[in-house]
Order: C-alpha cells, then sequence, then structure tokens
C-alpha cells in the first residue's frame, strides 16, 4: 500500500496510508467520538456489573453472619442434650432392705463446650478448667477443647464448679440438665447393683437381670427393694478390700447370707469399682465372684461329705477312727495332709485338723453316687438360682472315678462359686433344708421360698457341734470372736488353670456360721491368691488369711443386724470334746 505525506501546521508532517488519504479527500466523517462514546458506555456498564458483585457479597455475607448469630441464639433449643449414664430412659430407684436407696434417677447439670463458639485461648481456658477440676489434667482438657462437635467436659457438675466454670466467661460452654443416674452408696455393693449403658439399660447386676420392672416402675414411682442391708454391705465391703490390700493378693470375695431365708445381707468382690464413673483397672474387676467366677474351693468341703456321709449310715460313731499314719497311693496320685499328724483319728479330728487322708476315705466309703448325689442336691451341677446373670457354671472332673470322689471328699476335682458354698453351709445349719439364695427382701411374716430338704434335723444338729468345735479347737481358731459363737471350716486349695494346678495360686477361703447356738447368718471370705507376706506371718492358708476378716466382719456387723456379744450361751459340745485327742500334759 502506498503512503502519501500529510503536512501539519507547526508540526512536522507525517506519513499515513494512501487510503486514508484519499478518505479525506472525498470528505467522509472521522470515527473517533464515536468510538469514545461506545468506551465511556462500556466502563459504565463494568463498573456497574461490579458494584453488584460487590452488593450482591455483602449481603450474602450479611446473610450468613445473620444465620450464624440465629444459630448460636436457638442452638440451646434444637441441639440435642449430651449423652449420659442414665439420660436414656426414666429409672425407678433401688433401695435396700430398709429403704436406703442404692440407685436413682436425679437431674442434674453437665458441662458442654462447642469449641466453635470458644472465644478464649484454648491453652489458658485447659488450664482453668483444671483447676476448678483437680482429677482431670489441663492436658486431657486441652484435647477435649478440640472435640469436632461438642463434647460432654464435666458429668454431674456440683453448683461451685458450674459457677467457677461460668465465671470463666466463655460462650463455649453449655450447661444442660439432663436426667442421669446415680449411686449415692458410692462403690458400696457395686457388682450386684450394676450399671447401665447409653441407649443399652442395665449393664451388669440388678440393673441388668431387673432392667424391664426398673423401667416398668419408674412410671408409677415403685422403688424396687432388695435384701441389702446398706450398713452391713459397706463393712463388708470395707474389710474384704482392707484385707486384699494387707494381704496383697490378688482379690476376693465376701458373702453375708441369710440361713434361713436365703437372702443376701452382702455380696462384694474385690477388685472393685465405682459406678457413677465406671472405669475397670483390670479386666478381673468386671467379674463379680461371689456369684460367676467358680474355684475350688477345698477342705470347706468336707463338712459337706460328713454330712452326707452321716445321712447315708457311712459314719454312726463319732469316736470311729481311721489310719491317717501315712499317705494314700490311688490311682497313680498321692493323697496326703498339709500338715500331717500321721496317727489314727475320728470324725471330729479329722474336721479339727482338717485331715485329707480320713476325708478321702469317708468319701470312698460314702461312694460317687451318693456324693453327687448330695452335690446335685445342692445345685453344685448348675448355675447357682439367684435372681442375676452373672451367675458360674461349675465344673466337675471328667471322667470321675474312685480317685475324683477321693478328692472331690475334700474339696477337689469340683469347681463351684463362693455362693454355692455359702447356701450349702445355710443348708447344713439351719435344720438341712436348702434354699436358693435371692436378692429380693423377703417382706417381715411373709415365708420364704419353699426348700428342699438335703439332710435330716439331726444331722444339722451334730454339724452345728462339729463346726463350733473347729473355731473353737481346730484350724478355725482365728476366727473366733468372744460371744459371738462361730463356727465354720477353713479351706486352702491350689488354683487349677489350664486343668493342672499352680502351686503358688492358692484360693484361700473361711465359711463361717454365726451365732452357732442359734444360726442366722453365713459368712464367706476367699482371699485369691494370697503370696504369704508380713501381714499374715508368711503363711497363705485360710487359717491366716480369711478366718481373721471373719472375726472382724462378725464383730462390727452382728450388732447392725442384732446379735450381740453374749459369754453366757454357746454350742454344748461336751459330749465331743472328749475325742479330741490332747497331750498328757493338757488333759
Amino acid at each position: 500500500m502506498a503512503s502519501v505525506f500529510v503536512p501539519s501546521s507547526g508540526q512536522q508532517g507525517h506519513w499515513i496510508p494512501q487510503a486514508v488519504s484519499h478518505s479525506i479527500a472525498q470528505g467522509v466523517s472521522q470515527p473517533q467520538p464515536m468510538r469514545r462514546a461506545e468506551s465511556r458506555q462500556r466502563f459504565a456498564l463494568l463498573a456497574d456489573r461490579r458494584i453488584g458483585i460487590v452488593l450482591m457479597a455483602l449481603v450474602g455475607i450479611t446473610a450468613i453472619l445473620l444465620l450464624r448469630i440465629g444459630q448460636l441464639f436457638i442452638s440451646g433449643f434444637f441441639e440435642p442434650p449430651p449423652v449420659s449414664i442414665g439420660s436414656v430412659m426414666n429409672r425407678a430407684d433401688i433401695v435396700d432392705r430398709n429403704g436406703v436407696p442404692l440407685a436413682r434417677t436425679i437431674p442434674v447439670h453437665s458441662i458442654r463446650v462447642v469449641p466453635s463458639r470458644l472465644m478464649h485461648d484454648r491453652q489458658w481456658l485447659a488450664q482453668q478448667l483444671a483447676q476448678i477440676f483437680p482429677d482431670t489434667d489441663a492436658a486431657t482438657f486441652y484435647r477435649r477443647l478440640h472435640c469436632q462437635n461438642g463434647c460432654v467436659l464435666r458429668h454431674r457438675a456440683t453448683p461451685a464448679q458450674l459457677n467457677a466454670v461460668n465465671e470463666l466467661a466463655d460462650i463455649g460452654f453449655e450447661y444442660p440438665e439432663v436426667a442421669e443416674r446415680l449411686y449415692p452408696q458410692g462403690r458400696v455393693g457395686a457388682h450386684l447393683l450394676g450399671y447401665i449403658q447409653p441407649g443399652r439399660g442395665g449393664a451388669m447386676g440388678v440393673e441388668r437381670q431387673f432392667d424391664a420392672e426398673i423401667r416398668h416402675n419408674g412410671t408409677n414411682g415403685a422403688p424396687i427393694a432388695l435384701s441389702i442391708d446398706a450398713r452391713v454391705q459397706a463393712a463388708l465391703d470395707l474389710e474384704l478390700s482392707s484385707a486384699v490390700t494387707a494381704l496383697e493378693a490378688k482379690g476376693g470375695s465376701g458373702l453375708i447370707l441369710d440361713v434361713d431365708s436365703g437372702e443376701v445381707l452382702a455380696m462384694s468382690s474385690v477388685p472393685n469399682f465405682d459406678p457413677n464413673n465406671v472405669r475397670f483397672a483390670t479386666p478381673e474387676a468386671q467379674w463379680n465372684s461371689v456369684s460367676y467366677t467358680t474355684y475350688e474351693l477345698g477342705s470347706t468341703f468336707k463338712p459337706i461329705t460328713v454330712a452326707s456321709a452321716m445321712d447315708a449310715g457311712v459314719v454312726t460313731d463319732m469316736a470311729r477312727r481311721y489310719d491317717a499314719t501315712h499317705a494314700l497311693h490311688i490311682g497313680g496320685q498321692t493323697i496326703d495332709d498339709t500338715h500331717a499328724i500321721r496317727r489314727w483319728m475320728n470324725v471330729p479330728e479329722m474336721l479339727v485338723h482338717s485331715s485329707n487322708i480320713v476325708a478321702a476315705q469317708i468319701a470312698d466309703a460314702l461312694g460317687k453316687e451318693r456324693l453327687q448325689a448330695t452335690f446335685r442336691a445342692l445345685d453344685f451341677d448348675r448355675r447357682p438360682p439367684i435372681e442375676l446373670r452373672e451367675r458360674g457354671l461349675p465344673r466337675w472332673a471328667r471322667p470321675w472315678g474312685r480317685t475324683t470322689t477321693m478328692t472331690a471328699g475334700f474339696g477337689h476335682s469340683v469347681q463351684v462359686t463362693p455362693l454355692h458354698l455359702a447356701s450349702a453351709y445355710a443348708t447344713l445349719v439351719n435344720g438341712g433344708i436348702y434354699r436358693p439364695a435371692t436378692i429380693r427382701r423377703v417382706e417381715p411374716g411373709q415365708a420364704p421360698a419353699t426348700g428342699r430338704r438335703v439332710f435330716t434335723e439331726a444331722t444339722s444338729a451334730r454339724m452345728r457341734q462339729l463346726l463350733r468345735m473347729i473355731v473353737k479347737s481346730g484350724t478355725g481358731r482365728s476366727a473366733d470372736a468372744p460371744g459371738y459363737r462361730i463356727g465354720g471350716k477353713t479351706g486352702t486349695a491350689e488354683r487349677a488353670i489350664g486343668g493342672s494346678y499352680v502351686g503358688n495360686s492358692i484360693v484361700a477361703t473361711f465359711a463361717a456360721v454365726f451365732p452357732m447356738d442359734r444360726p442366722r447368718y453365713v459368712v464367706l471370705i476367699m482371699i485369691d491368691r494370697p503370696p504369704g507376706n508380713a501381714y499374715s506371718l508368711g503363711q497363705r492358708t485360710a487359717a491366716y488369711t480369711a478366718a481373721p476378716v471373719v472375726r472382724k466382719l462378725v464383730q462390727r456387723v452382728g450388732p447392725m443386724l442384732g446379735v450381740y456379744p453374749d459369754m453366757t450361751h454357746d454350742v454344748d459340745i461336751s459330749d465331743l470334746e472328749p475325742l479330741l485327742w490332747k497331750p498328757r500334759s493338757e488333759r
């Protein structure tokens, strides 16, 4: 394209395309003014659009802020309350035999945090909370202050604690009121009472067994009355726990049972737990060792064997002597006495000195069928018939031969729960009638559950004499509490684990009854795996571990149960005392 030079006044000329020069020469109008107007219009439209976008953004942000403010305002009405133990259902109170509350549902305040609302520094808040709740460290609170959708910092906060948290002046804390299950007595009777789980109801003990009844009664306000005496239960818990600690044992079991009605006055397992704050220190702490865990309970079986032999006509003369001068060798096994005397002994001496050799001979003479029949009559072949889900199934040796009969006669080869044994001792002394144990209160004037006869009245009367003699003159002397006329029998057995006995794993048991002239209560204490320490003079047997606990416990709970020390009454054992051999110097 050709170009032409166009001069300009006052300026140097410049070259323009020839086509443009021709257009100008022909008088065509110039486009610049129109283009400027269009540009201004486009700029105005673009500015309007940008302003609109900004305004829309501001409106959106404002709407979001308003929605958030509204959410914060109404959240207290629409957010579900924190789920806590006992908030799921309305449950009736559980009370002891005297009406003392053991479990009840009450309204309580919790402290809840919604982290997204917190205004203060969380590290500072955690430190302040740790000062208000010294049982929880600041690090734990710091973690909870970062939970995703809000969480409960504290169940059942006291008014003072609520005020202290409120004074922190942070809108991130809430204080909802919920219905919660409370156990006013704390750890007292924890395994028996049990606890509840959110959305699942009762998880153990009475709370589980009577779950439907407790919920039903919650609508009409009628409490569930147990046979437990809260005072007696607290004393048992304390004495058993103190003994297990002092003896450095792995655990223990304790039971107080009415010999006539079968009512459980107290039932305790150690290790224990707090149903208000369920945390199990060990797996064993979950077990009710009285009704669930089975053991070989050793020589505590010997009175049962003797009573069965008396009713069967195998033992007819208390003066008859049995050869205990040497160990028995039967079926490749050796039966011997722990503290062998190596002389002939009669039945009272066998019980006083706890001779395995003599007990095995009596069981052998009684025979498999009759011994097993007695065990079955005492429910030693089935779970204990008590109103609990936690009930252990006894174990019998298989196959059962002559050797098993002899060892079962002194408490080996058969594993039962302590509850089985306590019910058997009640049968031994109450006239021979077996009644199942119960945790439901038997109302005054109401007849106890119908029982079945296991031993004759004459045999029961003789057993009261023999059990008293064991405490006065035998291995149970350390259980004797002056004036309470205690009778009972020691039992020490090795734990059977995986079909084999573990020599350093001892179960020490003392089964007792008081007062023996008019039996009212069975007291059973079992100490699990005491190592033998300075407290027990280096001994692990029941005479040094379990029996002393019975003495302390009876002295403590006797007056609570209406039994007071009386030195003027006792069981008449004058016809049996001459049968006990004594050195010439003591005659």
